[in-house]
């Protein structure tokens, strides 16, 4: 489990990887991103619950489907005061289409697509494949950062029980 965005591999291969690395303690950046309905949604759609932000490639790839409905079937465990929330580059209607076709309707999903600030702003874009970076990031009910988990292998998933023990530590 790394804590920072340094030494990111695709199959083996070292990524150029751009923007800040999110510390653990730090307050969770602002984002402002694109929903299934086209709106915009921000950090205050989602004040006051714990969050878990996991930042994928594509919706469209194996892992990440893998990984996606891992944490839709974790989400379905927890409170309500818990909000999972998968963002990619990968359009609005293509996690629709998704999320109906796979059954996954615990999980908010929300694209980079339009503004391309959250790649930079959690330290997850990848410049020379127009992605982001496979990572976790929880925050309590505060807005604070308490897990940070950048996934040193773009194909590999993350560490789904140290996301889960920290969510439960802020509920």
């Amino acid at each position: 489990m790394a804590k920072n965005n340094e030494n990111i591999t695709m199959k083996g291969n070292a990524l150029k990887v751009e923007g800040r690395c999110i510390e653990e303690g730090a307050v969770l950046p602002s984002f402002k991103l694109t929903g299934t309905d086209m709106g915009d949604v921000t950090n205050a759609t989602f004040a006051g619950k714990v969050l878990v932000l996991i930042s994928i490639p594509s919706i469209d790839t194996p892992v990440c489907a893998t990984e996606t409905k891992r944490f839709n079937k974790e989400a379905t465990s927890l409170s309500q005061d818990v909000a999972v929330v998968a963002v990619s580059r990968d359009l609005p209607f293509a996690f629709k289409r998704w999320c109906v076709a796979e059954g996954v309707s615990r999980i908010v999903t929300l694209s980079d697509y339009k503004y391309r600030l959250f790649g930079k702003e959690f330290g997850v874009e990848l410049p020379d494949l127009g992605i982001l970076a496979r990572a976790v990031f929880v925050a309590d009910r505060s807005g604070n950062v308490v897990h940070v988990e950048y996934v040193t292998e773009v194909a590999q998933e993350p560490d789904y029980e140290a996301v889960l023990e920290a969510v439960k530590s802020c509920l």
